[in-house]
């Protein structure tokens, strides 16, 4: 009521203003439109939640112990929370300078009066105390909803830096888990080298003695040599990978030197993962926190851009001053030196050397900026789920038809052991067998660790374990809602409801 009392009497001298603003508003209009999700070709299939601990389906409480020191202390994520405490400051300052503003002021100043100016003899021309001792309210009336654009503005920046920390969170969890499964790998890689050292070894005491009997030749003992070589290289290749690993850990940890010591045998399941889907889903772009952070931006570009329209029309702010006014500080307190005042102040610009235009355009510039980041954005993300997808799907038929050939270089390994003690075979043919079957264990192993480090990737491309849930109860929004083209009217998330699915385990 009271609003509506003031706008009444300001009236007269508003409309004035703000026929001045209307001519002055330039026509700048946004470029780009964000994608629609029904235009990106997302299968039908909703996939199913992952767990927000998903890396523990790997099955070793080592990983699992590594993942929670990575998610306390990566400098990466401190530096995304800190971004989110920024923001968080941000939205209160702007939250405050919707309220009404009260300063106290004092001054105490000796002075001599001048005798020929405002002040008369005997005051004039005498040099005394001057005291002052006042309260100052000011209270922007907020007429065209500036101010509550800056609060919008502030508030969907703060819940973007929120989902940062989110997206942040999430791919040092899949940046920790294919570390950990390189370590696996080089660890299995170790073991069969050394299995396939020795067997290259018995091969080449074997074919010596053949050599000396004058029953083989020289060709074959230095082939058994060289192939006893190569599988030294590859044990002293896969030890300095295992140390690489560990010292990949420790960096991802935010852990120092010591740190690789303590990290002992992997101990992981491969084939343990969550199911993963074939397609790519059509709720991908509910489930990435980066995607939910880009579209926010464009709500923080869009208030922005309000913020900078409402930079034409008129500033009213109500103000009002009480306190105390004397020459002589003995005089100050009393109450004859009692000022008050009050009223309404109103600020309109008109030459300014098209500075507003300039500031207008250039918010609609990062407006068009940030539409098109967030177009990248969902472009990428279907690329890199579709890459992932086509990896996994690829390298799990590739590994079952090495598990087949391995199978069957076993079998052939059995029957060449039947037929040595028979008598219808040699011991060298069975070294060549076991030599094959170790070889192709190698393979097998490359893959398991390739299809594993692929499912991860997957994960992480399909948001991994951010709860989006509660971002939608927050307020926000899911696949549905980001195919909007037009007026960029998305709702922000809560920072504090988005910041407690980014934080997650790190509390």
């Amino acid at each position: 009521m009271k609003a509506r009392i003031i706008k009444a009497m300001l009236w007269p001298t508003l409309w004035p203003a703000l026929l001045l603003a209307g001519c002055a508003l330039p026509d700048a209009q946004p470029r780009v439109t964000p994608l629609a999700a029904s235009a990106l070709g997302l299968a039908g299939d909703e996939t199913a939640p992952v767990a927000d601990d998903w890396w523990q389906a790997l099955g070793d409480p080592q990983l699992d112990r590594i993942m929670a020191d990575a998610l306390a202390r990566n400098p990466t994520l401190d530096q995304a929370m800190a971004r989110l405490r920024s923001a968080e400051s941000t939205l209160a300052a702007a939250g405050a300078d919707r309220k009404p503003q009260a300063t106290l002021d004092g001054s105490e100043q000796v002075q001599r009066l001048s005798k020929v100016y405002m002040i008369p003899p005997p005051y004039g021309g005498s040099t005394l105390a001057v005291g002052e001792l006042t309260a100052n309210l000011s209270y922007d009336l907020d007429f065209w909803g500036r101010q509550a654009d800056r609060v919008r503005q502030a508030r969907a920046s703060a819940a973007a830096a929120a989902l940062d920390v989110a997206a942040a969170r999430l791919a040092l969890a899949g940046a920790v888990a294919q570390a950990y499964v390189e370590l696996a790998r080089s660890e299995r890689t170790i073991d069969n080298a050394e299995a396939m050292i020795e067997t290259r070894d018995r091969a080449l005491r074997l074919l010596r003695l053949r050599a000396e009997s004058l029953l083989d030749s020289d060709f074959d003992r230095r082939r058994a040599e060289t192939l006893a070589t190569e599988a030294r290289q590859v044990l002293l290749r896969a030890r300095a990978d295992r140390e690489a690993a560990t010292h990949a850990l420790a960096l991802l940890a935010g852990a120092g030197a010591d740190y690789p010591a303590g990290i002992g045998p992997a101990h992981l399941s491969f084939d343990q993962l969550a199911p993963l889907p074939e397609r790519i889903p059509a709720d991908l772009l509910a489930h990435r926190p980066d995607i939910l952070g880009a579209r926010l931006s464009i709500e923080a570009a869009a208030a922005g851009r309000e913020v900078a329209r409402k930079a034409f029309y008129p500033n009213i702010n109500l103000l009002g001053i009480a306190g105390f006014q004397a020459m002589g500080l003995d005089k100050l307190l009393t109450t004859g030196a009692i000022t008050a005042g009050g009223g309404a102040a109103i600020h309109l610009p008109i030459f300014d050397g098209g500075r507003l235009r300039a500031d207008y355009a250039g918010a609609t510039a990062r407006l068009d900026a940030a539409v098109a980041g967030y177009n990248e954005t969902v472009l990428a993300a279907i690329r890199e789920a579709a890459d992932a997808s086509t990896r996994v799907v690829a390298l799990g038929r590739d590994l079952s038809m090495q598990r087949e050939a391995s199978a069957g270089l076993a079998e052939l390994r059995r029957l060449g052991e039947v037929r040595f003690e028979s008598g219808l075979g040699s011991r060298l043919d069975l070294v060549d067998a076991d030599m094959q079957l170790l070889a192709a264990r190698q393979q097998a192993i490359a893959l398991e660790a390739d299809r594993a480090i692929a499912g991860i990737r997957l994960l992480v491309a399909l948001g991994g374990g951010f709860d989006a849930a509660l971002v939608k109860s927050a307020g926000g929004f899911g696949a549905a809602g980001m195919g909007s083209a037009g007026g960029f009217e998305v709702a922000a998330p809560e920072t504090k409801a988005v910041a407690t699915a980014a934080q997650g385990n790190r509390e």
